[in-house]
């Protein structure tokens, strides 16, 4: 299992694990006008993974959707630290004891190793308080983030 871990951020899931993120992100973002991301990297630079997941939230400029409801899921791998940062329009609608549970479903699946299925989860679950919070319109909504995966180092 320590071999495991010495893998770069972008090898440490096969093919099939990154196309179900993927997939899931892409299902989440069905039914909403809110955007899901995924970071992924081996190490927290910073002490707090929130203030890292804030730092990463801003460089992918995911601040800039129209509703200000995008959510980064970020992991730092080797330091074993995750976060999940909402913007404030779906912060505001959530709240933080929505994001805490989030945080304990998916520790569930990162203690059994099962980090693509615990992230795929999350997204799929973000995704119906988005869905609920910000339903999709047809007219007006549009794709404004990426929905891969982004890897760091």
């Amino acid at each position: 299992m320590l071999n495991f871990f010495k893998k770069k951020s972008s090898q440490f899931f096969s093919e099939n694990e990154k196309k179900l993120i993927v997939n899931a992100i892409q299902a989440a973002e069905h039914n909403t006008s809110g955007e899901i991301r995924v970071f992924i990297e081996n190490h927290c630079s910073y002490v707090n993974a929130i203030d890292r997941a804030e730092q990463i939230f801003v460089q992918l400029k995911m601040y800039e959707t129209a509703q200000h409801n995008a959510v980064l899921i970020y992991v730092a791998l080797k330091d074993r630290q995750l976060a999940i940062y909402g913007d404030k329009g779906i912060h505001e609608k959530v709240g933080k004891a929505f994001w805490n549970e989030e945080v304990k479903l998916i520790l569930q699946f990162f203690n059994k190793n099962n980090y693509a299925e615990g992230i795929a989860t999350i997204a799929q679950q973000i995704g119906d308080a988005l869905k609920f919070h910000f339903p999709y319109n047809k007219q007006t909504d549009i794709n404004e983030l990426p929905n891969d995966i982004v890897f760091g180092k």
